[in-house]
C-alpha cells in the first residue's frame, strides 16, 4: 500500500521524519522521574515492589503487609530490576512501563512501515507517542504500558500469521500472551482470542482461526510461561486467590462497578479523542472511511481490533480511561494510513490549542477549586497550595509554548501534518517537563515530605483517619498499616479530618496532609 505524501512533501528522510523517530525516546524518558508518584495506582504498586525486598520473596506481592491480588508478577518483576540499579526513586518505578512504551511505539512503526508506507508508519509512530493517553500509561509505574505494548505485540504477530501462514509469529505470539497473562490476567487471552475470532469469522475462515488458537506448540509455550506462577499463587493463599483476583479483580470488575469505577455505555465514545489528543481530527477523518476500509483485509483487521476493544470496555461495569487503550494501536496505523485525505487545517487545531491554553490557566483553575465547596476536603487543601507552587518558570514555559505554537500554527507556509507532528512535540515537552511534575507536587508532593519526615524520624507510623496512600509507605521506607494510634505514637492523617482540639503534636503539615504524635 502507497504511504501518503502530505502536500507533496514525504515525512520518509525529511528533517521531521527523523524528529518523528526520536519522539518515543522524548515523550517516555524527559524527566521521568520529575513528578512524585500518584496515588493510588503507582504508590500501591511501586510499594508491592518495595517489600518483596524488605519480605525477601519475589513470588507473590503484599502491599502494607497484605496479599496484594491485584495483578499477576510480572511487572513487579521488572520494576525490581529498576529498584536494583537505582533505589527508590520515581525513575525506578516508571522505567518499565517507560521502555515498554518505548518498544510498542517502534513495535507500531515497523509493523506499519512494510504494510502502508514509511510516510503513514512514521505518522502512526508519531502518535503512538504523543496522544495523551498512550503518553500518560508510558510515564506511570503501573502495569498498563507493559499490557500495550504485548498486546500489540501479539496482534501484529497474529496479522503476520494470518497474512502469510508462517509459524514463527504465531508462536512468538503465544509468547507474548504468556507474559500477558503474568502482567494483568486473561484480558491478555481474551483481546486477541476474540479480534482474531471476528476478522476468521467475517472471512468465514473458520478452520484458519481454530488452527491459530489451538495450536499445540503455541499452547505449550503459553502454558509453560504463565501456568507455574499460578500454580504457586494457587498453592500459596487457595480460596483467597480465587476470590480476590479472579472473582474481584476480573469477573467483579467487569459485572460491576469496582471502587466507584463506574460510567455509562458511551463513556468510551467520549474518552477515545481526549486519549488521542492533538490526534483527535485525525481520528474522525479516519473513522469516516470505516466503510471502504472493511473492503481490505488488514484494514478489516484493524478496525475489528478497535472495535471488540470500544464494544467490550464498553459494557464493562468497571470503566477506566485507559481500558479503551488495548484497542487504540491500530487507530495509530489508520490514523497515519488516511492522514493524507485531511482537507481544512483548522478543524484539527483547535482542540490541542484549547489543551495548550490551559496549561497556563492551571493554577488559577486550582486555587479556584481550593476555594470552593466542591470535591474533597482533603483534595480542596491540596490544591490551596496551588498559585504557590507554580513558580515563574511554570509561567513563563506553558505561556512561552503557547506563544510558540501560535506562531507556528498561523504560518501559512507550513502545512497540517507538519503542524500537528510539532503541535504533539510541544505537547509531551510541556506535559513531562513542567506540567506534570507541577500537578505531581500540587497532588502529591505534601505525601512525599510527609513520608521523608517519617523516615528521618525512624518510628513506627499508622494511617490514622486516612484511606490510603501507599506512596507513603514507599517514601519512609516501611510498611504503614491503618489504626487508632495510642498516645506517644505517629500517624499520618488528613487535616480535613483533624480537629481543633485534637490531643496531637503535628510533626509535619502541608496542603492536605498531616504527621502527627498523639499526646499522652
Amino acid at each position: 500500500m502507497p504511504g501518503f505524501h502530505p502536500a507533496g512533501a514525504p515525512l520518509a528522510g525529511s528533517i521531521l521524519g527523523r524528529l518523528i523517530l526520536a519522539l518515543p525516546l522524548l515523550a517516555f524518558l524527559l524527566r521521568l522521574g520529575g513528578a512524585p508518584l500518584f496515588d493510588v495506582d503507582e504508590g500501591a504498586f511501586s510499594e508491592a515492589t518495595r517489600e518483596m525486598f524488605e519480605r525477601g520473596d519475589f513470588l507473590f506481592t503484599y502491599l502494607n503487609g497484605a496479599p496484594r491480588f491485584d495483578k499477576p508478577i510480572l511487572v513487579y518483576w521488572l520494576q525490581s530490576v529498576g529498584y536494583l540499579i537505582f533505589g527508590v526513586s520515581e525513575w525506578a518505578f516508571r522505567l518499565p512501563s517507560a521502555v515498554a512504551a518505548i518498544v510498542w511505539s517502534y513495535a507500531t512503526y515497523f509493523f506499519a512501515r512494510r504494510r502502508v508506507g514509511e510516510d503513514a508508519a512514521l505518522l502512526a509512530l508519531a502518535v503512538a507517542c504523543t496522544a495523551l493517553g498512550p503518553f500518560a500509561i508510558g510515564r506511570a509505574a503501573t502495569a498498563d504500558g507493559l499490557l500495550n505494548c504485548l498486546l500489540a505485540l501479539t496482534l501484529f504477530d497474529v496479522w503476520r500469521h494470518l497474512e502469510s501462514g508462517r509459524r514463527a509469529p504465531l508462536l512468538r505470539a503465544f509468547v507474548w500472551i504468556g507474559l500477558g497473562a503474568l502482567t494483568k490476567g486473561p484480558v491478555a487471552l481474551i483481546v486477541p482470542g476474540t479480534v482474531s475470532l471476528l476478522y476468521c469469522a467475517s472471512r468465514g475462515e473458520w478452520k484458519t482461526w481454530f488452527r491459530t488458537v489451538f495450536n499445540p506448540l503455541g499452547l505449550l509455550i503459553l502454558t509453560a510461561i504463565a501456568a507455574p506462577w499460578y500454580a504457586y499463587a494457587y498453592a500459596l493463599h487457595g480460596q483467597d486467590f480465587i476470590d480476590g483476583f479472579i472473582m474481584r479483580h476480573n469477573v467483579q470488575r467487569f459485572s460491576g462497578s469496582l471502587e466507584g469505577h463506574g460510567g455509562s455505555a458511551f463513556y468510551y465514545l467520549i474518552a477515545v479523542p481526549l486519549l488521542l489528543l492533538p490526534w483527535s481530527g485525525l481520528f474522525f477523518n479516519a473513522l469516516a472511511r470505516v466503510r471502504s476500509d472493511v473492503h481490505d483485509p488488514l484494514r478489516r483487521f484493524l478496525w475489528i481490533w478497535f472495535g471488540f476493544v470500544l464494544a467490550f470496555f464498553s459494557l464493562s461495569g468497571t470503566k477506566l480511561p485507559h481500558y479503551v487503550l488495548y484497542g487504540c494501536t491500530p487507530l495509530f496505523i489508520l490514523i497515519g494510513l488516511h492522514a493524507g485525505e485531511a482537507r481544512r487545517a483548522w478543524p484539527h487545531l483547535i482542540a490541542p490549542g484549547l489543551l495548550l491554553l490551559l496549561f497556563p490557566l492551571l493554577p488559577n483553575l486550582f486555587d479556584a477549586l481550593a476555594h470552593s465547596s466542591l470535591g474533597d476536603g482533603f483534595y480542596r487543601a491540596q490544591l490551596a497550595r496551588a498559585l504557590e507552587v507554580a513558580d515563574g518558570t511554570y509561567i513563563a514555559a506553558t505561556v512561552g509554548g503557547l506563544m510558540v505554537w501560535f506562531g507556528i500554527m498561523f504560518f501559512p507556509r507550513i502545512r497540517l501534518i507538519p503542524k500537528l507532528v510539532i503541535t504533539a512535540a510541544l505537547q509531551v515537552i510541556l506535559l513531562a517537563g513542567i506540567v506534570v511534575p507541577y500537578a505531581g507536587e500540587l497532588a502529591q508532593g505534601p505525601v512525599k515530605a510527609a513520608g521523608l519526615k517519617a523516615r528521618e524520624l525512624g518510628e513506627d507510623v499508622m494511617f490514622w483517619r486516612f484511606t490510603t496512600a501507599p506512596s507513603f509507605s514507599v517514601y519512609r521506607q516501611a510498611i504503614t498499616v491503618k489504626g487508632s494510634p495510642e498516645a506517644g505514637q505517629v500517624a499520618l492523617t488528613r487535616v480535613d479530618r483533624l480537629p481543633a482540639d485534637a490531643p496531637v503534636d503535628i510533626l509535619f503539615r502541608e496542603g492536605g496532609v498531616a504527621l502527627v504524635r498523639i499526646k499522652p
